[in-house]
């Protein structure tokens, strides 16, 4: 269909209380949806319930009842555990934000570190994708990786441990 012969078509409609115009000539097909455009409906938030409880399960009433147990002292909790004296001698890399884990730039290429490598601050130690976008992730200090703390490909949650390393 060319430019003159739309335009006529869009000229005729003008005034008209028409507000879809179908055109089929042969091969080609021409869909007009003219005026404002249909109303949007809007998409609203709905909270989330509370999860429910087991329902109990209600006995009979008893004609003897127990005897009311006697309160007892509740075990001292234990105390929590002490980190070894290792952990004091290194420091974490937490994720910054909520996100999936990669090792590496790309599921064929090499992760960006090793277990015992040397990193410098500033160097590249993952990706946590966000949203579609990848974010690289670097070392604050320079250090000595001891342990990756996340299995490639897993999400990860804002300030979860990713790397533990060792500061040189």
């Amino acid at each position: 269909m060319d430019v003159d012969k739309l335009k006529a078509i869009l000229a005729a409609l003008q005034g008209t209380d028409v507000s879809r115009l179908i055109w089929v000539s042969g091969q080609e097909t021409l869909d007009l949806r003219l005026g404002p455009p249909p109303p949007t409906t809007a998409v609203h938030a709905v909270p989330m319930a509370a999860p429910m409880a087991a329902p109990l399960h209600v006995q009979a009433a008893n004609p003897h009842p127990p005897a009311a147990p006697t309160p007892t002292a509740a075990p001292p909790s234990p105390p929590p555990a002490a980190r070894p004296a290792e952990d004091k001698k290194t420091f974490t890399v937490n994720s910054p934000f909520v996100g999936t884990f990669y090792r590496s730039a790309s599921p064929d290429s090499p992760p960006f570190v090793d277990v015992g490598q040397v990193v410098k601050k500033g160097q590249v130690l993952c990706i946590v994708e966000a949203m579609k976008l990848m974010n690289e992730i670097e070392s604050e200090q320079p250090g000595r990786l001891m342990e990756v703390l996340v299995q490639n490909g897993s999400p990860v949650e804002y300030g979860e441990p990713l790397f533990r390393l060792e500061p040189v």
